[in-house]
């Protein structure tokens, strides 16, 4: 999977909009995602209004690059009826490493900007959104055509190896 070694943190994206199709690829790529006791506790908002962007864009102070974003995708977990809550962070962590593969493989950038464990930077999404009590924000993904090029780190240290 050449993904895996070329994707890059990707924050400045041309004005052209993610279709539907490359939507629906991604959140498919997400939802594919291995979970605990297959919980699936994730639900996404897709966004693409200009003017929500930019509120989402202001819940963080390492966010606001994402005003310029054609799509945020915000990655939420419920937290009502999952049989192991303590694992839909690393479930959602699943989910949101698919997705920025799949932004890569379909010739997308996107970048990961962390909002859990954050209270206030979960609730600034909550608000912003007029999510339910039930959900609980996890990220904010932007996603777009690139408009800048990365290469990425090779960051493979065999001294962090431990054989046994």
């Amino acid at each position: 999977m050449n993904s895996i070694f070329t994707r890059t943190s990707i924050r400045r994206y041309t004005d052209q909009p993610v279709s539907e199709e490359q939507i629906e690829k991604l959140l498919r790529a997400a939802m594919a995602a291995p979970s605990a006791g297959n919980q699936q506790p994730w639900e996404f908002y897709a966004v693409t209004d200009r003017e929500m962007i930019g509120k989402l864009a202001a819940c963080s102070p390492y966010s606001r690059f994402l005003a310029e974003a054609p799509l945020v995708i915000v990655p939420v977990y419920r937290t009502e009826g999952l049989r192991f809550p303590d694992y839909a962070h690393i479930d959602l962590s699943a989910a949101v490493e698919n997705l920025l593969l799949e932004a890569d493989a379909l010739g997308l950038g996107a970048v990961w900007c962390g909002i859990a464990p954050i209270a206030e930077r979960q609730q600034a999404v909550r608000e912003a959104l007029s999510m339910p009590d039930t959900l609980e924000a996890f990220a904010l993904v932007g996603v777009g055509v690139p408009a800048e090029t990365k290469k990425q780190q090779d960051r493979y240290d065999p001294a962090r190896i431990h054989r046994i």
